[in-house]
């Protein structure tokens, strides 16, 4: 049988290969040390889950909810964007509630995206800036990922030999995988360069408070003047507050794109159970010690990742932000391409990192590390990959390709 047209648009899922032998080393009865999903380990903050329990069970909130947001949270976010960007934002008409960011960007591509229709997203970068449009019949136009100058004669290539011409410009910053991080001063120019090509400018920004230098807050594009013309903000709840699981995210920016998203979205969803969007509206109303506290521990964790990662043999680029580090091969393992590398680190470590191909073609070279084990655990994988370094050129002959000859 056929397979069917949307599924035949999406590539094999890489993830998938690791996940399958890190549950079997654990079926097995070995210690994974999960470097793998980004997937929070730390607990939601207790006002939220309080605010939680105390609403649900109520006839009135076990109803049908919100698609677009109840008005109490759609505000709540509107007053976060004034108090941390400066940025106005009408909560009814240029803010959504959606299922996470992730479902928020899927549904962003159903509402603007039509069968053949170009959008250039950064490459590698994170999978459903590419695959929300590959399913909704896009073509992905890749460019390279890093926020500098240099972008910009990519962009403009990408623009001018791509037919039809694109529609959207998908960034993320700080960013997933790759914890690349943006100034205000590039996303001036990115507003420009959209307006200038008259493409929808779609931000990613779920790692807006996951950063380590307080004196540099990561910046919002809508803080851009003029940038509301072109653009829609993607936030989430996820990493933030711990609450991944609760699915909480937002987009916010140009009423006419919000607009089209909550459009489709009546179609699609009734929102999110009511009880969850209460205690996220307590959460962005609330005290953000939580946040600080959550920041201090993802560096610290940062910081013994590169610490004892470097002893090991392994040297760890320092992320500015993100909960990941980006990091490449080792030179004897390059040529596996980072699906085999990190089926042999789960294998001979007990240690499973995402492949970076996973986040594209580009990211082949490369894993990335999540730092969603505590300090302890941290160190434990990296003496874990020292012992296996430390006997690879004994054990692994036959598994490490040989270079080229001549």
């Amino acid at each position: 049988m056929n397979e069917f047209h949307r599924i035949r648009r999406l590539p094999p899922y890489v993830f998938e290969q690791v996940n399958k032998i890190k549950a079997q080393a654990r079926a097995n009865g070995a210690d994974i040390i999960d470097l793998g999903m980004g997937n929070p380990d730390l607990p939601a903050p207790k006002h939220v889950i309080e605010k939680l329990v105390e609403t649900a069970g109520k006839p009135r909130t076990d109803r049908y909810s919100a698609s677009k947001g109840i008005g109490g949270l759609r505000r709540a976010q509107a007053n976060y964007y004034e108090r941390r960007f400066g940025v106005k934002l009408n909560p009814d008409t240029q803010v959504v509630a959606t299922l996470g960011s992730k479902e928020g960007f899927a549904n962003m591509a159903q509402a603007i995206c039509g069968p053949g229709d170009v959008v250039i997203v950064p490459n590698p970068s994170y999978p459903i800036h590419a695959f929300g449009f590959l399913m909704a019949g896009g073509v992905i136009r890749s460019v390279p990922a890093e926020p500098t100058p240099a972008m910009f004669p990519a962009l403009e290539r990408a623009v001018a030999h791509s037919v039809p011409k694109p529609i959207a410009l998908v960034v993320c910053y700080p960013s997933n995988p790759t914890a690349y991080t943006a100034d205000l001063d590039f996303y001036k120019d990115l507003v420009a360069f959209a307006k200038k090509h008259d493409l929808i400018l779609l931000s990613d920004l779920a790692y807006a408070e996951v950063y380590f230098d307080e004196t540099k807050p990561p910046p919002s594009v809508l803080q851009v003047p003029g940038a509301m013309d072109v653009t829609v903000e993607f936030t989430s709840m996820s990493k933030t507050f711990s609450m991944a699981g609760w699915r909480m995210g937002f987009a916010v920016g140009n009423e006419r794109l919000i607009g089209a998203l909550a459009r489709v979205k009546s179609y699609l969803d009734y929102g999110a159970y009511t009880p969850i969007q209460v205690a996220a509206t307590a959460a962005l109303n609330g005290p953000d010690d939580c946040i600080r506290e959550m920041r201090a521990t993802y560096k610290g964790r940062r910081d013994a990742l590169v610490e004892s990662f470097g002893k090991a043999g392994w040297e760890i680029p320092v992320p500015e932000a993100t909960m990941f580090a980006w990091v490449q091969i080792p030179e004897k393992f390059k040529a596996m391409g980072s699906v085999e590398f990190a089926k042999l680190l789960v294998e001979k470590a007990d240690v499973a990192v995402a492949p970076g191909l996973g986040f594209g073609e580009y990211g082949d070279d490369y894993v990335r590390l999540a730092v969603v084990e505590n300090e302890q655990r941290i160190r434990q994988a990296a003496r874990n990959i020292k012992k296996f370094f430390d006997t690879a050129d004994s054990t692994l002959h036959n598994v490490i390709p040989m270079p080229k000859a001549g």
